[in-house]
């Protein structure tokens, strides 16, 4: 590559996106770097069509710099390699691909094809790790609040342990999968899995390939209506353990999920909120 265009987000890594994306100035980057900040583009067609094919493009962000990317241009034939660089909090996909912060810019243009949609709201995105509802999704709803509050460190582990102890309350769900359908009682948790990871290294779905060649994802339900075994399990999901837990976690495959809540919860795609939501739908086709 003669040229990497930086595409940074200055929200992300807490407000430090700008400053951590110029990390790249001290690695041995083959080809002049020129820093643009991704949220100031309007016009991805007229972007692409401005830069010459041996441009290629660095992502600097977390898992929602990358989410917001990925659903932009998903639909525009573009030519030009794509890499990431970790920049963000939780950087749930690159520890899922095997990057870590310390390393070098990672290509991940394949990675950016055949995405699962996930239908919220009447609206659909696409979606690189998770689709979360439960109690992942209070996390980023309490998350983004001590953001807004100017706290620089969420620790969503603690949120979701001091849910479990009081603050969320657990739901019923209908849950169908490929046209079967399952009804399940104080159900915590009920995301559906591109990756392995998420929540900042949560391994809710630890035997998913997010490039297996039928293009499949998870659905993993935690269900109990014991606190204490609730979260007596809870830190065994950081190793993927929980699912040893067989009465209450329960991981599935398909192409065609639906979840419904018997009350409305925050959902969270890649780390992005939305409020107020009683079902979602994915599925793996175009």
């Amino acid at each position: 590559m003669s040229k990497f265009v930086v595409l940074y987000n200055p929200l992300s890594d807490c407000g430090n996106g700008e400053k951590s994306a110029h990390r790249l100035d001290e690695l041995s980057m083959p080809g002049e770097l020129s820093y643009v900040d991704i949220t100031t583009i309007t016009d991805y067609p007229s972007f692409f069509a401005s830069l010459s094919e041996d441009t290629a493009l660095v992502l600097c962000g977390g898992d929602g710099t990358l989410n917001r990317f990925a659903n932009a241009v998903y639909s525009i034939p573009y030519k030009n390699e794509v890499f990431c660089f970790a920049c963000g909090t939780g950087n749930d996909f690159l520890r899922d691909i095997g990057q870590q912060q310390e390393e070098k810019p990672v290509k991940i243009t394949e990675y950016l094809k055949s995405l699962p949609v996930v239908k919220v709201k009447g609206k659909e995105y696409r979606f690189l790790n998770n689709v979360g509802f439960g109690i992942d999704g209070y996390c980023t709803q309490v998350g983004d609040q001590l953001r807004e509050e100017g706290k620089d460190k969420i620790n969503y582990a603690g949120i979701a342990i001091k849910g479990i102890l009081g603050k969320f309350h657990p739901v019923n769900a209908v849950i169908t999968i490929d046209g079967n359908k399952e009804g399940y009682r104080k159900v915590w948790l009920a995301p559906t899995m591109k990756g392995r990871f998420y929540g900042g290294g949560m391994m809710a779905a630890p035997e998913q390939d997010r490039t297996a060649e039928d293009g499949s994802v998870s659905l993993m339900v935690y269900h109990t209506g014991s606190k204490l075994k609730a979260l007596t399990a809870f830190p065994s999901i950081f190793k993927g353990e929980h699912i040893k837990h067989k009465k209450m976690v329960h991981v599935f495959k398909g192409h065609n999920i639906h979840v419904t809540f018997d009350r409305p919860c925050a959902l969270q795609i890649d780390g992005e909120t939305i409020l107020d939501v009683t079902e979602y739908k994915v599925h793996t086709g175009e």
